[in-house]
């Protein structure tokens, strides 16, 4: 999946879903490292990745 594709799918999923779609990518790309599916769980963890940036600075 190219950048693009990611910072699409990861700023819709925070439209829809809000902060609590990183813990979801972040479960997917597990359960996909767990069944040995690489490829698609490198992708969920850029996605991931990209929600997390998307958040901005967190106050302290």
């Amino acid at each position: 999946m190219l950048a693009m594709e990611i910072e699409e799918h990861a700023r819709k999923l925070m439209e829809v879903q809000g902060p609590k779609a990183i813990a979801e990518a972040a479960q997917k790309a597990r359960s996909l490292e767990e069944q040995g599916a690489k490829e698609e769980a490198t992708t969920w963890r850029r996605i991931e990745a990209a929600m997390i940036r998307l958040q901005g600075p967190r106050a302290k």
